[in-house]
Parts: structure tokens; C-alpha cells; sequence
């Protein structure tokens, strides 16, 4: 069973939809953009920045995030790691790691089972 491969629609026809453009970015001004939330674009700029207390001002909003989360979980050591840039825990059981705050909220307080 074959099938012809279908022409592109015409501009005339009625259904003809253009593909939408691409949006407009400004041109980089060095090797990293200035304000975005890329892991890489982070890295880059938390490098050019000082160690204020063994830690990276980029990277302060995830850190204050694990030690809220420290207060509420004093059995556990929790901590934001600015390499992997990922949470970590530290717990009886051993080493985990949460990519996104979300995923440690569901480690610190996992869903209850329903039986």
C-alpha cells in the first residue's frame, strides 16, 4: 500500500496557513544572556560572581528555598548543590537528589497510598 506524499498547499487556498516567525531576540552582548533562566546562561554568570559564605548570589533564591525547607525537616539535610544544580537530601536511608524544588516537596512529603 502506498501513499503519494501530499503537495504543500497553496498560498490560494483558503486553509493555507503560514508557519508563525520565529520571535526576535536581541544579540547576545557577551557568551551568556544577561537575565534568562537557562541552566548554562546560570552557570556562566554565577562564575563571574564572588562566593558570599561559600555560595554563588545567582543561585541565592534555591538556596534560601532548601533551607526553609531545612527548618521544616530538622531530621534531614537538605541543601541546593550549584554544580549539579539540583537539591539535595541527606537522609537515614542515604544520598538523594531533586532536580526542581517540586520534585523535593514530593520526596520531603511523598503522596499517601490509598488502599
Amino acid at each position: 500500500m502506498t501513499h503519494p506524499i501530499p503537495a504543500p498547499r497553496p498560498s490560494s487556498d483558503p486553509l493555507y496557513r503560514p508557519l508563525p516567525p520565529l520571535p526576535r531576540r536581541r544579540p547576545l552582548v557577551g557568551p551568556f544572556c544577561p537575565a534568562c533562566e537557562h541552566p548554562s546562561c546560570r552557570r556562566r554568570r554565577a562564575a563571574r560572581l564572588p562566593r558570599l559564605g561559600g555560595q554563588r548570589s545567582e543561585f541565592a533564591r534555591e538556596h534560601t528555598r532548601a533551607a526553609a525547607l531545612q527548618r521544616h525537616n530538622p531530621h534531614l539535610i537538605i541543601w541546593f548543590g550549584e554544580q549539579t544544580l539540583s537539591y539535595w537530601v541527606a537522609s537515614s536511608a542515604g544520598l538523594t537528589e531533586a532536580r526542581e524544588s517540586g520534585d523535593l516537596l514530593l520526596l520531603l512529603n511523598p503522596a499517601p497510598t490509598y488502599a
